[in-house]
């Protein structure tokens, strides 16, 4: 997604070259096939002009022109209302509504996890682990029904799981075998093209 030589963006994502938050912004990016520069930086390390863009300091960041977004979820949606096409949204108000309560579940629920997961308690990462592995094979059988989340369009719920769901083994958390249905749909979503462009150097060495 970076820009031709002698053509300057209009729209620069700024981007964490490992985390979740800002893969799914760039996962929107590729399945909208919005040109983009997409700036990594690391995130222990924040360029100071950063702060001028966003009070929080805070990765993904998105400039548009004169708008700055810093909240992954208010980049995803913004990109997927001003590049309609292919929608990752539902149309219609009650299945857009509960999919904004889907992407709130899996960040209060999941997503709230990874700092236990990523950190030096070992007690809170084991239980983080529990408690992830646990809820997503509570919901392996949906996938069943579906191709992907609740759904047969790719959406921004399939954007926001297939992050987490390829950081697993970094995680060190094992889906066992018996939920098939979930093993199943987290491949078809790491063999969606649009997936692997989305992926950093340090994103593929997780499963490399």
């Amino acid at each position: 997604m970076a820009v031709s030589a002698g053509r300057r963006p209009v729209m620069i994502l700024y981007s964490d070259s490992n985390c979740p938050y800002s893969h799914r912004a760039r996962i929107v990016l590729a399945e909208k096939n919005i040109t983009a520069e997409v700036i990594s930086i690391d995130d222990h390390h924040l360029p100071e002009d950063l702060l001028d863009l966003n009070p929080y300091n805070s990765l993904p960041t998105l400039v548009d022109r004169d708008l700055v977004l810093y909240h992954s979820r208010i980049i995803m949606e913004y990109l997927d209302e001003r590049f309609p096409h292919p929608p990752l949204m539902p149309i219609d108000p009650v299945s857009k509504a509960q999919s904004r309560l889907f992407l709130y579940r899996i960040e209060r629920d999941w997503f709230s996890l990874l700092d236990d997961l990523k950190g030096t308690d070992n007690s809170k990462a084991d239980k983080a682990r529990i408690v992830l592995r646990d809820g997503l094979m509570a919901v392996a059988p949906i996938f069943e029904q579906k191709p992907f989340f609740m759904s047969d369009e790719f959406s921004l719920v399939d954007c926001t799981l297939a992050t987490l769901l390829w950081r697993l083994p970094m995680y060190q958390i094992e889906i066992p075998p018996q939920s098939k249905a979930l093993l199943e749909y987290a491949e078809r979503l790491f063999e969606r093209e649009t997936f692997q462009s989305s992926l950093t150097g340090a994103e593929h060495e997780i499963r490399n």
